[in-house]
């Protein structure tokens, strides 16, 4: 009730916004922290970051099994940490406070550029190393591609995300409008099954999500997904890869490696991946995210033009 409680009081003030108000962010659901047991190593604990932008809710229990996973390999402990933000991450990987992360192609385009954010690894799912951002409305909404979005309200992700801001953004602008000028309102629902939620529910008439996680959703627990329809499929994208400090010790960076890659041959490991929805992880290349470049080079550039 309090969730809904704070649902209702966020909808009202998203009613009085001009055009010209920033975006408020909204919570739809808090997630209960793991609890991490006590080390019982000696050696200091691998820290990895994986924050609800990139798996649902239901999602984690699987993604703590990997890291237990990798925990037992390397014979060391590792702690799960869980952030609100890409932002966060990627300055926790930025200051050495984790050692590695799950995060979107957005923030890695990003944090490669500033601080030499370096890729790990990448999983293949559904059968590729791509995924794409889906614009989704209601089931029922007589909406049926983006531009009958004009005038209506809109849930981003996050303010990073590729899928859940950088391309619907992108896609606007090419149409010579912003998400000031096309949609009525629009908010940051922080996750994308959050945003997913907020279509289902009504409280928004669309939103921008990881094809990854509606398609998650769908296949493991339907009752929003089923709510909801994808009236546009963006191009492919590089694949939310697993990235790490670049300062992180080098014979642990590939003992890291070795082990995502090698996950998949052994019972264990392919048992806990199947439940991710992950066929097996694979190197990838920096350049996978020539696209997202690319996205934000033209953003700049317009921006850039369209200053007095």
């Amino acid at each position: 009730m309090f969730g809904l409680l704070l649902i209702i009081i966020g909808l009202t003030l998203l009613a009085n916004c001009s055009q010209e108000d920033k975006p408020l962010e909204i919570d739809l659901e808090k997630k209960e922290p793991f609890k991490t047991v006590e080390n019982r190593q000696t050696e200091k604990p691998l820290r990895i970051a994986i924050g609800g932008m990139i798996t649902p809710k239901e999602g984690f229990a699987y993604y703590r099994n990997f890291l237990d996973y990798i925990g037992e390999k390397l014979n060391r402990h590792v702690e799960l940490v869980d952030r609100e933000s890409y932002a966060e991450v990627n300055n926790l990987l930025k200051t050495g406070d984790v050692d590695a992360a799950f995060v979107c192609g957005g923030p890695y385009v990003n944090g490669h550029r500033e601080f030499g954010m370096e890729l790990l690894t990448a999983p293949v799912a559904y059968g590729g190393t791509v995924y794409y951002s889906y614009i989704i409305v209601a089931k029922d909404s007589p909406i049926s591609s983006f531009p009958q979005l004009r005038g209506k309200s809109f849930a981003f992700t996050d303010p990073l995300s590729n899928s859940g801001k950088l391309a619907p953004t992108y896609m606007l602008a090419m149409m010579n409008e912003s998400p000031d000028s096309f949609f009525r309102t629009y908010i940051y629902s922080r996750t994308h099954d959050n945003s997913i939620k907020a279509v289902a529910q009504g409280i928004v008439d669309g939103a921008a999500v990881d094809s990854l996680i509606w398609e998650y959703a769908s296949r493991t627990n339907p009752e929003y997904t089923s709510k909801t329809k994808v009236i546009h499929k963006s191009p492919p994208y590089g694949i939310p890869p697993v990235v790490v400090n670049a300062q992180l010790d080098p014979a642990l960076k590939e003992a890291m490696r070795e082990i995502f890659l090698s996950a998949h041959t052994d019972k264990k490991g392919r048992e806990i991946l199947k439940k991710m929805m992950i066929d097996k992880f694979v190197a990838i290349d920096d350049s996978e995210y020539d696209s997202i470049r690319k996205m934000k080079a033209w953003l700049e550039k317009h921006a850039s033009e369209k200053k007095p």
